[in-house]
């Protein structure tokens, strides 16, 4: 579920919206993020894009546990990052040269 397609809202109330808020998050492009940010403040309110901040945020921080405490990444997600993985060095990290292959 992800892109601007008004359609696209998981059945949630302005879902179409908080993931073009999370695609922005996830993107690079700052324009697309403020403009993500201040749609969700005009139609919801300041106090929602806080909410959702703090939510997108809590995800960045939750996988950051999950790696820290060394849970492996799944299979597929491994293949899927494989030559990007490589490209930056990621395996040469001491924790994934202890697990082998970025896992």
């Amino acid at each position: 579920m992800t892109g601007n397609d008004a359609s696209n809202d998981g059945g949630v109330p302005n879902g179409a919206m908080l993931v073009r808020f999370v695609d922005a998050v996830a993107g690079d492009d700052p324009g697309e993020l403020t403009a993500a940010r201040t749609a969700i403040a005009e139609t919801m309110g300041g106090a929602a894009l806080t909410d959702t901040a703090a939510v997108a945020a809590l995800f960045d921080a939750i996988d950051r546990v999950a790696d820290s405490t060394g849970i492996p990444l799944e299979d597929e997600k491994a293949a899927a990052t494989d030559s990007w993985r490589a490209a930056i060095g990621i395996d040469d990290f001491t924790a994934a040269a202890e697990k082998g292959s970025g896992q």
